[in-house]
């Protein structure tokens, strides 16, 4: 299956956003995957990755995408890169994106592919702790989280503007996660929280982790 019927399945799957379904189309997931995988990757399922880390289901990523309702001109945060599959699709949807990932071989190889293959130029990858954000280039208009911490960390809700959005999987365990979509008041600076759909994440690592270990 190519990918522009991958984008097919997800938009009869519910998906209605057609820039992030073109953003889907645009894509080769298979130079996302390890090469093991390269004949699954069009699959609408989550693939390994390595180091304990999953390439998330085309059906989630875009989910989250659209759930973000970002409109070209934003500066995203994503947490957790792993092999920049989402992070390439952000790439099509808004002005600017700017990655963490904690882990340092899926920090490398994913800027090598990004920066280098891809040369995405709004695209700006970084190794590190995803519970802290990127407070040098905050504020940010939406952030998304490709790991799941029990609780959204702080850093990342004061660092998100007044009316931004943040989408992540929240919960202890993958049994008891749900995608969360958080809408920080405009007014009131206060965030609120929606539950969306329950999913299965990698938990978060680093200080999240720490905190609940």
């Amino acid at each position: 299956m190519a990918d522009w019927e991958l984008a097919e399945v997800l938009r009869r799957e519910g998906i209605q956003d057609r820039q992030v379904l073109a953003a889907i189309a645009a894509l080769d997931r298979s130079r996302f995957v390890p090469l093991q995988s390269v004949g699954m990757a069009s699959g609408n399922y989550p693939l390994p990755i390595g180091y304990g880390q999953t390439i998330s289901q085309p059906y989630v990523v875009a989910f989250m995408s659209e759930a973000l309702r970002l409109m070209g001109h934003e500066r995203v945060l994503e947490i957790g890169t792993g092999s920049g599959y989402q992070t390439a699709v952000l790439a099509q949807l808004c002005a600017e994106v700017y990655t963490l990932e904690i882990i340092p071989e899926l920090a490398a190889s994913a800027r090598a592919l990004l920066e280098d293959e891809l040369r995405l130029p709004n695209v700006f990858c970084r190794r590190g702790d995803g519970t802290q954000g990127w407070a040098e280039a905050a504020p940010f208009d939406a952030i998304l989280l490709t790991a799941a911490p029990a609780q959204i960390p702080p850093a990342l809700i004061e660092q998100l503007i007044p009316g931004g959005r943040l989408i992540a999987p929240v919960g202890e365990g993958p049994d008891r996660q749900q995608l969360v979509l958080v809408e920080k008041g405009v007014a009131d600076g206060i965030a609120r929280v929606k539950e969306l759909l329950p999913v299965r994440f990698v938990p978060m690592t680093g200080e999240a982790q720490d905190h609940h270990a």
